[in-house]
């Protein structure tokens, strides 16, 4: 058991009140098990038959849930946030596919035979993009539909409305800093603007566009005819990091935002603004970049557009963190019983996704850190012997270390490489925590 797993679960578990401080316990265990070895296996991970058996049990427990599991990281991911000005809350689902996997509870996916279930989390970013951590999720599986062909229980459309409600809800526990409510293309939605506006907006939304619609005074025009009238109010170039098979670019777009009033469907109207950034000299044979976005923030300058976008741009975060979850926690190849075992590991491989992701990014933007806030001297020692490189004299910056880790990982660190994505720090946390177990106990077999 690490020291630094021990200081970091202390603290972002603080507060874990389970009903029984054995519980509590085990829960604390498993979480420096599976943050010291992401990649492993639940019974890889612990470090026994007996501790296997006991994380089971925890797993199966029923008056374990995942919400208590969860809830003091969802009070310390509120606590970094109120150090922020302005913090993004990107919502998103995501499938989980077990198909092939006897796990009572499962439902069907895109299509009837793929069996598995959703996870919708918020995931609160800065706009400098630093994870701050989970901070609601919703998790559920789909019935079979009827001979009707209906699909019976709560319409999937609600948890986006739902979403924004439970940030309204916490907004007022906030009051300096302000909430953005982000999403992608199935957040437009007019009963999540429509209950936003009734609320009375305590929390700013954004979303993607996805529907053209007719506009009450916009004459013939549609909503994105309307907006992209006229000039545009400037550009914005920026670098695209490589996505579906395509490399990474450089990406300039021009840029409209036009104030706007859309039905309420209700009789009313609601005010937004609608945001056009649309590509200008894209490379042959690739598709140009164009985001339609609405927002129920003022935008009347070029200034106030980019940073928009750049917020809407932060939305990619939330897929970083999906990909880690599922192929560096591997939390699709979780073989369990029934879905609420499935429930409880997930709360917990969560937090473990939001910690890589978080060493990532603040390896990046604050490079400087001591490494020795994130990693004990064994841990720094391991990464080290790993990479066959001279311990230095003076205290290693994190960025130093995440880049060893890194490179343990498969990335090699040449200047044009850049920074180390997630991919190879899942990978080489691994094997630098087993070096670090492998010092304590040469250490201890010699005292």
């Amino acid at each position: 058991m690490t020291k630094v797993a021990q200081r970091w679960t202390d603290h972002e578990f603080a507060g874990l009140a389970l009903g029984d401080a054995r519980l509590d316990k085990r829960a604390r265990i498993m979480m420096e098990r599976l943050s010291a070895k992401p990649t492993a296996s639940i019974p890889q991970a612990c470090d026994s038959w007996n501790e296997t058996c006991a994380a089971y049990r925890f797993l199966g427990n029923d008056d374990v849930t995942w919400e208590g599991i969860l809830a003091p990281h969802w009070t310390r991911t509120q606590e970094r946030m109120s150090a922020h000005r302005v913090v993004l809350c990107i919502q998103d689902t995501t499938e989980l596919d077990f198909n092939g996997q006897e796990t009572e509870g499962l439902g069907p996916l895109n299509y009837e035979a793929r069996r598995g279930m959703y996870l919708h989390p918020t995931y609160a970013v800065t706009p400098e993009r630093e994870p701050l951590g989970v901070l609601d999720a919703y998790m559920w599986a789909r019935e079979q539909r009827g001979a009707d062909g209906v699909r019976p229980g709560q319409s999937e459309s609600a948890r986006w409305p739902e979403g924004y409600e439970r940030l309204a809800e916490m907004a007022p526990e906030m009051p300096d800093t302000r909430l953005v409510y982000v999403a992608d293309r199935e957040a437009d939605m007019v009963a999540m603007m429509r209950r936003a506006r009734d609320l009375g907006t305590p929390v700013d939304w954004l979303v993607r566009a996805k529907h053209n619609r007719c506009l009450p005074d916009g004459g013939d025009d549609k909503l994105w005819a309307y907006t992209t009238k006229g000039e545009a109010v400037g550009e914005i170039t920026f670098k695209m990091g490589p996505r579906d098979e395509q490399k990474a670019r450089t990406v300039r777009q021009q840029v409209w935002s036009r104030a706007v009033e859309i039905s309420d469907g209700k009789g009313g109207r609601i005010t937004a603004t609608c945001i056009v950034a649309r590509e200008i000299g894209a490379p042959k044979g690739v598709k140009p970049v164009e985001w339609r976005l609405l927002t129920n923030r003022q935008a009347s300058t070029v200034e106030q557009a980019i940073e928009l976008i750049e917020w809407y741009r932060a939305r990619w975060e939330i897929e970083i963190y999906f990909n880690v979850l599922k192929n560096g926690c591997e939390v699709e190849a979780l073989q369990l019983s029934a879905i609420d075992r499935i429930e409880r590991a997930l709360a917990l491989f969560m937090v473990v996704a939001w910690r890589i992701t978080n060493l990532m990014r603040l390896g990046r933007t604050c490079p400087d850190l001591d490494a020795a806030l994130f990693f004990d001297p064994d841990e720094i020692r391991g990464a080290y012997l790993l990479t066959k490189k001279k311990m230095p004299t003076a205290p290693p910056t994190l960025n130093e270390i995440v880049r060893l880790v890194a490179q343990v990982g498969g990335f090699l660190g040449r200047k044009s490489d850049g920074e180390p994505g997630v991919k190879t720090i899942w990978r080489g946390l691994d094997q630098v925590m087993t070096a670090a177990e492998t010092l304590r106990a040469l250490r201890e077999g010699l005292g």
